[in-house]
């Protein structure tokens, strides 16, 4: 999906063309009828438009893989950032202990007691609409979850006998912890990071599905979704455009429990290197 997304328009950058390749049929943003072709809004799917059309008569095929870009880079930025953050903010928190521990656990707990998604949410109604204004939204609260976990596993690993060598030898504390401590405890945080992807995924549709995404016309795809809510209840004798829902929400699912199967992947993968470990430590 991520490839798809990609190579679904031309990507330019500085002016130069980075990616020359086109997937996607048509642009996503053209309305088919304005360019002199004889299409219609809301037409079923069909060869010439494998996804149908929606009610501003664009090809639903080309926006829902261009719509993968923003979703999908969205999700893996927010990731990054939030675990990077989290990292550093639980090994200090784990490895100093005491009251530098208990103050910053307590910052946690003040964060933990918001929602999430209510907390995005606020962030984009205060700031606008936009592609960095979502990043923000999810990075400002969302590194706190990795914070308590990497906590949790540098009070582990932080009393095993080559950080008492290595402080021992006189290494300073940030060689201790970013050479000794993290490397052996980053393992959950992974495994965390992998699954949350598909939660920020969520997260984003969702926004855009209150209309709190990006602006009106991306092709996000809880954007798409939120334009086309009104065609799920018709009149009577009326017909349902279910295309125009089921490929969107479809993307989102299937990106979303691909990440969850990838995750799962990386935990058990993780788990093996684990045991297998302990048992050549036994063998010694």
């Amino acid at each position: 999906m991520g490839i798809l997304a990609l190579f679904a328009r031309p990507v330019t950058i500085a002016g130069v063309t980075v990616q020359p390749f086109s997937l996607a049929p048509y642009d996503p943003s053209a309305i088919l009828y304005v360019q002199g072709l004889d299409v219609s809004a809301y037409e079923a799917p069909s060869l010439a438009h494998p996804f149908g059309t929606d009610g501003s008569a664009r090809d639903v095929f080309s926006r829902v893989l261009y719509g993968g870009r923003f979703s999908l880079s969205i999700g893996f930025i927010v990731v990054f950032i939030t675990a990077a953050i989290g990292l550093v903010y639980g090994a200090i928190a784990g490895y100093y202990g005491g009251r530098v521990d208990e103050v910053m656990m307590r910052t946690l707990d003040l964060i933990f007691a918001f929602p999430g998604l209510l907390l995005a949410l606020i962030i984009v109604a205060v700031l606008g609409k936009g592609y960095w204004e979502l990043v923000l939204a999810f990075t400002a609260f969302g590194w706190a979850g990795y914070a308590r976990l990497i906590r949790g596993e540098i009070l582990k690993v932080k009393e095993n006998e080559y950080v008492m060598a290595a402080k021992a030898l006189g290494a300073r504390d940030r060689r201790v912890i970013f050479r000794h401590v993290v490397p052996n405890a980053v393992a959950p945080l992974v495994v965390q990071a992998s699954l949350s992807i598909g939660t920020v995924v969520i997260g984003v549709a969702a926004l855009g599905f209150l209309g709190l995404g990006l602006p009106p016309g991306s092709a996000e795809w809880g954007t798409m979704l939120d334009q086309t809510r009104e065609t799920i209840v018709q009149g009577p004798g009326g017909t349902i455009p279910w295309w125009v829902t089921v490929f969107p929400g479809g993307a989102i699912f299937l990106f979303v429990m691909s990440m969850n199967l990838i995750g799962d992947g990386i935990n058990d993968a993780l788990d093996a290197q684990e045991g297998e470990d302990v048992a050549r430590g036994g063998e010694v």
